[in-house]
């Protein structure tokens, strides 16, 4: 088993495919987070539903995806970026693994919006981890985007 953990959520399976690609490069293992009840695949009634569980701190119960990360020293943590922030299935993750003394490396995929406030967030969630500089990715990212990436975070 490997010391690197590769954890994502994903809507439309732009940020599954970035996460495939880290835990790739990294030897990681890799995790999805699916939550009990799945957003609408319309565009407009999903973007209301998430604005809403963002805004006042919702965590969805999740169906797989959080299993103990004890064995892991590091956790990539994916999830496009809604409103500036992370997904709530993320929260839920958060709130429910024990990160304490982990290395968590935060990504996103995004429409133009960048990492926004994730890692600022993800920082609030985690004040016993480390939270290193994230990667933000728009759907039509490159390998060699995520190797700079990781090769500039200094791990690999």
């Amino acid at each position: 088993m490997s010391n690197i953990l590769v954890v994502f959520y994903s809507f439309s399976n732009t940020t599954k495919k970035l996460a495939g690609e880290i835990a790739e490069q990294t030897g990681g293992d890799i995790r999805e987070l699916v939550p009990e009840k799945a957003y609408s695949f319309n565009y407009n009634t999903a973007t209301k539903e998430v604005r809403n569980e963002v805004e006042r701190g919702y965590c969805p119960k999740l169906l797989s995806g959080n299993e103990s990360v004890e064995p892991y020293e590091y956790i990539f943590l994916g999830t496009p970026n809604w409103f500036k922030s992370f997904a709530p299935p993320i929260l839920s993750f958060l709130r429910n693994a024990d990160l304490q003394g982990k290395t968590i490396i935060p990504f996103c995929t995004h429409g133009g919006g960048g990492i926004g406030q994730i890692k600022i967030n993800i920082e609030k969630e985690c004040p016993k981890s480390t939270v290193l500089s994230g990667f933000a990715a728009m759907s039509d990212f490159d390998k060699q985007q995520v190797t700079n990436w990781l090769q500039g975070i200094g791990l690999f």
